[in-house]
């Protein structure tokens, strides 16, 4: 049997948050309007054709940990930046306004995450992570195929030197040059790069950078702002 797999990322429009988490704001942790938030909440949940059971969020820390979900959940799952299930038509969600969106599938094992990588999580191997969970599960690493969200793109990204080396030296591939010529982190190549070194063949990325494009959230461009949700389920 192969599962028919479904990945949705959301964008700024169609909610009801006002500014500046205008409008379709579905992080709960920013400063909006809790109503707003479970509204937008709603509506997104709606439109999976889940319901809002069905749908598991996390309260993110920057952090490698992992949670295996083996059913709905009332209440985000605490400390935790990954999520591996088994169970169809459950839907891991991850919530970024620059950070790396990571949604992982085998559709022959039936296994599917959704990884919140930002540079510290991704430095400290968070995508690694949620891979060997998924294996653990059942997966193999050569039938996985991973999306790489919007995010901050390299060309808008810039660090300190010793910060872009930093990283450089966990996830290689991640230091690059900014469209100003200064030092820079692109996140997505990096995590690319250590993807394929463990066996992942079927890697996509989301062309989308969320500094530039006003469309998406952007911690980075607007400092106080909302949150994109990306989702993954079996069908």
């Amino acid at each position: 049997m192969t599962f028919r797999i479904r990945r949705v990322t959301t964008t700024r429009s169609g909610g009801v948050s006002k500014a500046p988490f205008d409008s379709f704001n579905l992080g709960d942790h920013v400063g909006d309007d809790p109503v707003a938030v479970a509204a937008n909440r709603a509506r997104l949940a709606k439109a999976t054709g889940l319901g809002p059971d069905r749908l598991v969020w996390m309260n993110q820390v920057h952090g490698d940990h992992v949670v295996v979900v083996d059913g709905p959940r009332d209440t985000p799952i605490d400390a935790t930046d990954a999520l591996v299930t088994t169970v169809p038509r459950l839907a891991m969600v991850v919530v970024t306004a620059d950070c790396v969106p990571v949604l992982m599938a085998d559709a022959r094992a039936g296994v599917v995450a959704a990884v919140h990588a930002g540079r510290v999580g991704a430095q400290h191997g968070v995508v690694a992570r949620a891979l060997e969970s998924m294996v653990a599960a059942g997966a193999r690493a050569g039938d996985v195929s991973v999306l790489l969200g919007p995010a901050v793109s390299g060309l808008h990204y810039e660090v300190p030197a010793a910060m872009a080396d930093e990283v450089e030296a966990s996830l290689p591939g991640s230091r690059t040059v900014t469209s100003a010529g200064t030092v820079g982190l692109d996140l997505r190549a990096g995590i690319a790069r250590q993807l394929r070194g463990l066996g992942v063949e079927s890697i996509d990325a989301d062309p989308r950078c969320t500094a530039a494009d006003q469309k998406l959230f952007s911690h980075r461009r607007d400092g106080l702002t909302g949150r994109l949700a990306s989702l993954v389920w079996l069908e």
